[in-house]
């Protein structure tokens, strides 16, 4: 899965994207009325801080910058003392980076201040599969002159404790551990706060009861893709994550929940103000405003991005 996603010829190393004209829309990519709620929730931590001269902001896989340059376009309190750091391995993506912020390859070592902040990161961490038979094996990819084919190891001993001690045959789960690590490093730096958005579910039991087409998903050119063993590095693999392999959040909400914590609400009733006062006469801004009540919809859609969780660590 490294290779396939982040390989001299992975997916994202080699122009796979989010967005419109890319393989798949992320909530940012809906229009900037998630940046707006997350400029909100910026404001909200720079004040909880006592609203200090420098609040740093890192924003991990921040693909090409729509994020960012929704935040940056925003009404922000915190604008003069923002110093926002958009963190993405991709070369090529990160030369789409708005001017003002900071953008870099990896998060910088040391003590991390102020909001680490990742949209649909953890899925892309590279995971390994267990499978079920006759025991919880551990998948491998090996090349032969047929392609890519999956060998299975001896059953695991011990075997890790969130699998189940029985399953069907042929039953998958992932194993997150560089998600979790990932996660891990963060916290052990961190004076602040961490929030994550992503298909998050609550244990690995429920992922190996169900139909592993179900959460182990590839995407391309908007539409599922093939096998994850097919067309390497031109499809993007993906998992729903299982949280009880994390570190154990703060607090967990669905991203409608906390866009509605953050103020999305009123920046629609706002949206819907300006476009009835110039619905006559409109201009772009007012177009713009307008687009705010349909964003909305589809943010909280509880069987699209709506149902997406939000899991936050505070240090």
């Amino acid at each position: 899965m490294a290779d396939a996603l982040y390989g001299s010829n992975g997916f994202y190393t080699s122009g796979g994207s989010a967005g419109r004209r890319g393989d798949f829309i992320t909530s940012p990519e809906i229009g900037p009325l998630f940046g707006a709620v997350v400029a909100r929730f910026l404001d909200s931590e720079w004040n909880a801080a006592g609203q200090p001269v420098e609040f740093n902001v890192y924003e991990v896989g921040a693909g090409p910058g729509t994020l960012a340059r929704s935040v940056m376009t925003a009404d922000l309190e915190c604008a003069d003392a923002l110093r926002y750091h958009a963190i993405e391995i991709s070369d090529q993506q990160r030369e789409s980076h708005p001017s003002g912020i900071t953008s870099l390859k990896e998060l910088p070592r040391g003590e991390l201040t102020g909001v680490v902040f990742a949209n649909e990161l953890l899925d892309n961490l590279p995971f390994r599969l267990a499978v079920f038979d006759g025991g919880w094996r551990e998948a491998f990819v090996v090349s032969s002159s047929s392609g890519a084919q999956e060998v299975l190891s001896s059953p695991f001993d011990p075997c890790p404790p969130m699998l189940p001690a029985s399953a069907v045959h042929g039953a998958r789960a992932p194993l997150v551990d560089v998600a979790s690590a990932w996660v891990q490093d963060v916290l052990d730096r961190l004076n602040g706060v961490l929030a994550t958005v992503d298909y998050f579910t609550p244990t690995t039991v429920g992922l190996a009861e169900r139909p592993w087409r179900e959460w182990l998903r590839t995407y391309r050119a908007h539409e599922r893709g093939g096998h994850y063993l097919v067309a390497s590095g031109e499809q993007d693999i993906t998992t729903e994550v299982p949280i009880d392999q994390l570190p154990e959040p703060s607090v967990v909400r669905s991203q409608a929940q906390w866009l509605e914590l953050h103020g999305l609400s009123e920046l629609v009733e706002e949206g819907r103000r300006v476009w009835e006062e110039y619905a006559a006469r409109p201009d772009v801004q007012a177009l713009k405003m307008r687009s705010r009540i349909s964003e909305a919809e589809a943010l909280r859609d509880p069987d699209g991005l709506g149902g997406f969780l939000v899991l936050e660590w505070r240090q």
